[in-house]
């Protein structure tokens, strides 16, 4: 079923590596073969191809049967991060008996919402040897607990303050068991690394609930990261559905770091689509032009429904709404 297969890749994209990753093997799956930036390229009509910059983005392409610049791109773009808790260097802490992660929002972070969740960490772990793994630990490993009502009696009354640097901290394990090593924690979980070998992460912190459905008929999808992994499935469950032969060139495109502004070496503002196209229209500028002035973009994110709590917060006549 369309749906389930959402939840699943949801579940299998707890950051924006593992999304690529996901993006990956169900391309291959189709014979889709990947191009390196740093090699020449060799693409004919009717080739199924796919770039990976920076572990977090990929482009993918169905080549039609025309030539780029006579039937032009049709592409659907969308991003493969969200909003989370990133951890930072040198983050072990101790506090009050406790081993401690120090972490930083990513984009626009509700931050209660990560109050007393099992959370887990994933993420990309750089190594001595110039090369970099995934990693997920998929289990409960981290959480942030909510200060007790006995200790802030006013809560309800004044709202949830909360300070990102000082209340958000997860807390890991107890110092009696031992002294914090991310590293050793890191190596352990990829099984055939050594301590000193791990250099650097970018691990973030996730959810273990998983993706579900709810509702007398199964009619509402709850799952953290559908902005816009929804929007990355829908793209990419496009793409392998065209299996048949078309002038035009079809493609997707997923960004990351669309939540920080897309001004990354892999975002949106980047040269990364311009130099895809520009590479699979042909030699010359001329015959790029021509391709882009036949093309079409579209750029899939999410919005917000409107909330039957806080209805006054929509623009009146135009409430967008579910079902």
């Amino acid at each position: 079923m369309p749906v389930q297969d959402l939840l699943q890749f949801i579940d299998r994209s707890p950051t924006p590596f593992h999304a690529v990753a996901e993006t990956v093997a169900r391309l291959e799956a189709q014979g889709y073969r990947r191009l390196d930036e740093a090699e020449a390229w060799e693409v004919d009509r009717g080739d199924k191809v796919y770039v990976v910059r920076g572990g977090g983005s990929l482009a993918a392409f169905h080549m039609g049967t025309a030539p780029a610049p006579e039937a032009g791109f049709h592409l659907v773009g969308a991003h493969t991060d969200s909003p989370n808790l990133r951890v930072k260097p040198n983050p072990e802490l101790k506090k009050a008996g406790y081993g401690q992660l120090g972490i930083e929002p990513y984009g626009g972070v509700l931050l209660h919402t990560w109050l007393d969740r099992d959370l887990s960490l994933a993420g990309r772990v750089s190594l001595a040897d110039g090369g970099a793994r995934l990693v997920d630990f998929r289990r409960e490993l981290l959480r942030v607990p909510s200060l007790a009502i006995h200790l802030n009696r006013k809560v309800n009354a004044e709202g949830l303050k909360l300070n990102a640097q000082t209340h958000m901290a997860p807390i890991l394990t107890l110092n009696e068991l031992g002294e914090i090593n991310l590293r050793a924690l890191l190596a352990g979980e990829l099984g055939d690394v050594k301590t000193e070998d791990v250099i650097g992460w970018d691990l973030m912190a996730y959810d273990v609930q998983p993706a579900t459905r709810s509702g007398p008929s199964r009619e509402f999808i709850h799952a953290a990261r559908i902005d816009n992994l929804a929007s990355c499935h829908a793209g990419l469950s496009a793409l392998l559905a065209t299996v048949g032969e078309a002038e035009m060139s079809r493609g997707i495109v997923l960004y990351d770091h669309e939540e920080v502004g897309s001004r990354s070496a892999q975002g949106a503002a980047s040269d990364f689509l311009r130099s895809c196209l520009q590479r699979l229209a042909g030699d010359s500028s001329e015959s790029f032009h021509r391709a882009v002035a036949k093309s079409f973009l579209i750029s899939a994110d999410m919005s917000h429904a409107v909330h039957p709590n806080y209805a006054d917060v929509h623009e009146p006549m135009r409430q967008p709404v579910l079902g």
